[in-house]
């Protein structure tokens, strides 16, 4: 118990380190990013943890070009969505996880779609402040979802959620053309 919670108590200090960082940091820097190669890695990253919880995944980027981004938190962000898809989801049925990317005039937006739990959005300000967890029978910490607000925040882009309990979520994340 003392190793697993020594454990936690380091994730925290480094979760706490990101979101120090996230402030100094100019999230546009880095040049031109894929979106869909970031994603990929990403899901590579995930696999196990995917083929163990039995999720369905769709991906449809046609319309998804390079973007201005730091690569780094392009991955970040993807990675903390997803993985909230993934351990946010229905347990009484198979989880499916749709991710898309559609253009605006002003924005490249990127949406991550799931069946799971969904969200109460009367509590939509508690979203994404930090230390604030909606669900409490998963482990975290409840900055996840701060640090991906910051970060898009950072780089003239923005994150918004349409949810409905018991049916699921759609966070979609826009990136500033």
């Amino acid at each position: 118990m003392i190793h697993t919670s020594i454990g936690r108590f380091k994730g925290t200090i480094a979760d706490l380190t990101q979101i120090s960082k996230i402030g100094k940091e100019n999230a546009q820097s880095g040049g031109m990013v894929n979106i869909s190669d970031t994603i990929e890695e990403v899901l590579l990253d995930m696999r196990r943890e995917m083929e163990e919880t039995g999720v369905q995944l769709a991906v449809d980027m046609k319309e998804c070009p390079q973007i201005s981004f730091s690569k780094k938190n392009l991955k970040s962000v993807i990675y903390n969505l997803l993985s909230n898809a993934i351990k946010y989801r229905a347990l009484n049925g198979p989880a499916h996880i749709q991710v898309s990317c559609h253009q605006t005039p002003e924005y490249v937006v990127l949406s991550i779609k799931d069946n799971g739990l969904g969200i109460d959005l009367t509590k939509k300000n508690k979203i994404f402040a930090m230390f604030t967890r909606l669900h409490t029978h998963v482990e975290g910490i409840g900055i996840g979802l701060y640090m991906v607000k910051k970060i898009l925040e950072n780089a003239g882009g923005r994150i918004e959620v349409d949810s409905k309990v018991g049916e699921g979520s759609t966070f979609s994340v826009y990136f500033k053309k």
